[in-house]
């Protein structure tokens, strides 16, 4: 398997992950008065965007294989 087919893989699971993540994060009532555990999912939300962004950023520099 190439590299180029690992990053894509590895951004839209990343990707696929911060997506639930937020959207269970939204509908949670307790947004309004948001928690130490609210905090940590936030956080845990943009962590699997940063990656997906990487690796999209990765896939897109490194040059086709032959």
């Amino acid at each position: 398997m190439s590299h180029r087919r690992v990053f894509v893989r590895i951004s839209f699971v990343l990707a696929a992950f911060g997506i639930l993540s937020a959207f269970g994060m939204l509908s949670r009532p307790s947004l309004a008065s948001i928690r130490a555990v609210d905090v940590v999912h936030l956080i845990g939300s943009g962590m699997c965007f940063g990656v997906a962004v990487v690796a999209l950023v990765m896939y897109l520099r490194t040059p086709g294989s032959p």
